[in-house]
């Protein structure tokens, strides 16, 4: 069992599944596969107004695919 703190730390959900391997006498612990970051919320500066920020490493997002995506929302 991991500690909550660590949990929440590395965004870890239940169920996630893990590789284990030792190294040097440690036992190591990795996700199988990458837990997404969660975008964090930001104040502008500039204007006062909060947007979500997505962290380094999430797909970019085009003009085109967010017409694709409201072209269905209702």
């Amino acid at each position: 069992m991991l500690p909550a703190a660590a949990r929440r730390r590395l965004g870890l959900r239940p169920g996630v599944s893990f590789t284990c391997t030792v190294q040097s006498g440690n036992i190591v612990l990795a996700p199988k596969t990458p837990t997404p970051r969660r975008p964090r919320f930001v104040k502008s500066k500039r204007t006062g107004l909060v947007y979500a920020e997505a962290s380094k490493g999430a797909p970019k997002i085009t003009t085109e695919k967010v017409r694709t995506l409201l072209a269905d929302f209702p």
